[in-house]
């Protein structure tokens, strides 16, 4: 398991991240899982001792219980809490009324103290907004946050689901005030999903701001359970079909990706995994799962090497379309290349 910088910091986390949005399974949770805290003992040690330094949850994930759950583990297992790297989200509604919600200076104060309560830690690794929030000035929240840091509470601050002018335009009122600025990006990035390339990609290596990948497998779709000749019985995509796919274009994309598992004798999880592991932007993948074999099979991801003329293969078949003013930047940059 390599470990790699995130952003432009110091903080050293592994390649892959555990997920734990299975972790409990409350409200609307429950199709994506339900583990009980047994079971999300025995997928904590397994990720910890395989090399995973990182685990990745959020306020809402179960309406707070997998927070709860992932603080148990690290108790009951006797885990040193300096040697993970704990990030959690905010942003969602955690109770009625219009203040139990967004990214207030009063929810998010509120909400880091119910965070830290939960996972039952003095402090926060990694404090992620979990989207954008139209009714509030970004200067609040950034004001918030940096409270947070300069306290102690928490260490570093990131974000997820952003627009990149969303995130350029925090990133320049964090420089402008003196704030602690986003060091991390959360977003959803597959071969069947490619979008983040147009604008977001660029930005995130220009500012050093690095890439925590959210559902890597496309909501499963990119496992190999699908084919397009076949209906499947099982996965979580027959209850809760998100992220959103061009399942069409998907199956071209698993065509390609089933050839090179079966020629290397891997997954196709483990084909969609080391595809991202292989690109210079993402930092690290977030994995989650309902099994101990899925965990397993996701982390021998790290030992999939793939080709030029295999990276080329799999480029081809899943290349965006050139979209304004991409293709005219390329046009007018291609004399300016040394």
């Amino acid at each position: 398991m390599r470990l790699k910088m995130l952003g432009d910091t110091g903080l050293a986390v592994s390649e892959l991240c555990l997920g734990t949005m299975t972790f409990g399974g409350k409200g609307m949770w429950t199709s994506i899982g339900t583990l009980p805290q047994d079971e999300v003992d025995q997928l904590v040690k397994s990720a910890v001792d395989g090399g995973i330094n990182f685990i990745d949850t959020a306020n809402v994930y179960s309406e707070g219980l997998s927070e709860q759950m992932t603080g148990a583990a690290i108790r009951n297992l006797g885990i040193k809490r300096h040697e993970l790297v704990v990030a959690t989200k905010v942003r969602g509604r955690m109770g009625e009324g219009p203040n139990n919600i967004g990214l207030s200076r009063r929810h998010i104060l509120q909400q880091a103290e119910e965070s830290l309560t939960r996972l039952d830690t003095d402090y926060i690794d990694l404090y992620q907004i979990h989207g954008f929030d139209p009714l509030v000035p970004l200067e609040e929240t950034l004001y918030a946050l940096d409270n947070l840091v300069q306290s102690g509470k928490v260490r570093y601050i990131g974000c997820s689901n952003l627009a990149a002018w969303q995130l350029m335009k925090a990133l320049g009122l964090s420089a402008l005030n003196g704030l602690s600025k986003f060091i991390s990006l959360q977003a959803y990035y597959t071969l069947a999903g490619r979008e983040l390339e147009r604008e977001i990609v660029p930005l995130l290596l220009d500012q050093k701001v690095g890439l925590m990948v959210w559902s890597p497998l496309a909501g499963g779709f990119l496992s190999g359970k699908y084919n397009r000749h076949s209906e499947t019985t099982e996965g979580r995509r027959l209850s809760f079909d998100f992220p959103p796919v061009n399942k069409d274009r998907a199956f071209d994309i698993i065509d390609v990706m089933r050839r090179l598992a079966t020629e290397k004798e891997v997954s196709v999880a483990q084909i969609a995994l080391a595809w991202l592991l292989h690109q210079p932007v993402v930092t690290s993948v977030i994995i989650g799962a309902n099994k101990q074999s899925q965990l397993h099979d996701n982390m021998r991801s790290t030992t999939v090497a793939l080709t030029d003329d295999e990276l080329k293969a799999l480029d081809e078949v899943s290349r965006l379309t050139p979209e304004y003013p991409g293709w005219m930047l390329d046009r007018q940059g291609s004399d300016r290349k040394l």
